[in-house]
């Protein structure tokens, strides 16, 4: 479904496919991260993205510092390409147009607390009975069931799902992910869940509704550790970097900087022998298998730093990779970026034109007959309202 805006609709009628969510209407009444974060993937793959703001705005629009132009650049970083329009919804009027927008909506996606939008006919329920096609997604902390209130936030979920017990020092205290890690995840989960519900909707003609929630994506995400409780009834702990089930697997010193080195099987441990100058240590019997590595995994470390020693972690790099072993050195931000443009990445694009472009960081999936696209800058609040107001307000089989 087109809103029917000039700058994404050619003229004289003529249809054009900007990506393979092209015509998919999203109405976003997400804030924060994980639901802002998941329609913005969404729209750099073609859907119409409405962002339905209160009067203040998405949290994030505060969030500051850093700014660009004095806009918090966590706003700007998850909300590309959507059109914003401020509703609020205790306004019969404005609560009014959020339900149009809900009744023409493929996609609605909410993150408020479970039941938070029952009052104002935006429930999933209500909106099905005017919407029967519509594929209905919440997100939440820990469910819409015993947990519903609970406040979902993810350093939350982080303490609560295990994660941060697994994080940091032996003996130290346990520690966060530097970013939202399940905000993100979740987020991802959403686009999948959505994803299924409208190809579900293209073969069937119904919708449904996706449930998400982060204490469900943390789980998941733990991944082997998760596995180690609920098939081997094993409780994983802290271990700073080692792997619990790899060795080497964790950053190692070098001449100047710390050096990752994953040499997960038998044959690149023994190229990362071989790179080192100690062949011999491939067919130590201390070292032979990784079952052995991991049980001796103190006595092999030392062997290693000490050859490690010789080079800098950035050539090491060049000749560990060269040689088929994983690696890589421990850098800061700009030290990805400038690792992603060596690698033809080209990690940064540009949305908007003039004194609205902004740089921005590219969509993670490359399709090659569909790529994703950057149409439009962060919106400043309610830019779009009145374009939106008016074409709420009109009849919505109006061509």
């Amino acid at each position: 479904m087109r809103i029917g805006f000039t700058d994404s609709c050619p003229p004289h009628g003529r249809r054009l496919i900007i990506g393979p969510l092209d015509g998919v209407l999203v109405a976003d009444f997400s804030r924060i991260l994980a639901g802002p974060y998941a329609t913005m993937l969404m729209a750099d793959l073609g859907a119409e993205v409405v962002k339905v703001e209160g009067p203040r705005g998405d949290d994030t629009r505060s969030w500051t510092p850093p700014v660009r132009d004095g806009v918090s650049t966590y706003y700007l970083g998850i909300n590309r390409g959507k059109r914003s329009i401020a509703l609020d919804l205790r306004d019969p009027a404005d609560a009014e147009l959020a339900r149009e927008l809900a009744a023409r909506a493929d996609v609605l996606i909410e993150n408020f607390k479970p039941g938070g939008l029952n009052r104002y006919g935006l429930d999933f329920d209500t909106v099905r009975a005017g919407n029967p096609r519509v594929v209905y997604a919440s997100i939440s902390g820990f469910g819409s069931g015993a947990g519903a209130h609970v406040p979902g936030y993810d350093l939350m979920v982080q303490a609560i799902s295990g994660l941060m017990s697994l994080t940091g020092d032996p003996d130290g205290p346990p520690y966060r992910a530097g970013i939202s890690v399940f905000d993100v995840m979740a987020g991802n989960h959403a686009v999948i869940g959505i994803l299924a519900a409208l190809r579900h909707r293209d073969a069937t003609g119904e919708g449904q509704r996706v449930e998400v929630n982060l204490l469900s994506s943390a789980l998941t995400g733990l991944v082997n550790h998760s596995s180690a409780y609920a098939a081997g009834d094993v409780v994983p702990y802290r271990m700073g970097n080692a792997h619990p089930s790899v060795v080497p697997y964790e950053p190692l010193p070098t001449a100047d900087n710390d050096l990752i080195v994953a040499a997960a099987n038998d044959s690149q441990f023994r190229k990362l022998c071989e790179v080192l100058g100690v062949p011999e240590l491939a067919d130590d019997p201390r070292f032979v298998r990784n079952a052995d590595r991991t049980e001796n995994r103190e006595q092999l470390r030392p062997l290693l730093v000490e050859r490690l020693a010789a080079r800098g972690a950035v050539e090491w790099f060049d000749l560990l990779v060269e040689a088929g072993v994983p690696c890589g050195p421990i850098n800061t931000i700009d030290g990805g970026f400038a690792m992603a443009e060596r690698f033809g990445l080209d990690p940064i694009v540009e949305v908007g034109t003039g004194d609205r472009a902004i740089p921005t960081t590219r969509h993670p999936i490359r399709l090659s007959a569909t790529p994703a696209s950057y149409r439009l800058p962060p919106p400043a609040l309610d830019e779009h309202g009145d374009e939106l107001r008016a074409w709420l307000s009109t009849d919505k089989d109006t061509p």
